[in-house]
């Protein structure tokens, strides 16, 4: 199967940084979409941003010249940097991944354990 394994959360002031990793491994033959969603307490799971094989990352609003998303294709690994990070940055991130395991089969959707980013003074 496939394993999505997190790192880099913490608790980090008001405009700090932080950098989340997310590698990918186990059974995968292509890999076409990774990126990054996160989960605020007693909200809904929202997207950060997604970064394709081929083409250009897209970001959510709130975090558009802040965030930045990047890939390692041959270490399958996709990288957050946050800077300028605010308390609404609050939040379980999540790794996601869309890849197909095999030739000939379809794309799945797999997603990491989560790791807790909290900005607080």
């Amino acid at each position: 199967q496939v394993q999505l394994v997190e790192s880099g959360g913490g608790l980090v002031q008001p405009g700090g940084s932080l950098r989340l990793s997310c590698a990918a491994s186990g059974s995968i033959f292509n890999i076409n979409v990774m990126g990054w969603y996160r989960q605020a307490p007693g909200k809904q799971r929202e997207l950060v941003g997604l970064i394709p094989s081929g083409g250009s990352t897209n970001y959510a609003d709130s975090v558009k010249g802040r965030f930045t998303i990047s890939r390692d294709n041959a270490k399958n690994t996709v990288y957050l940097q946050m800077n300028s990070l605010k308390p609404e940055d609050t939040a379980v991130y999540y790794c996601y991944t869309s890849l197909k395991i095999a030739f000939g089969l379809a794309y799945q959707n797999f997603w990491g354990q989560g790791t807790q980013v909290t900005v607080s003074s």
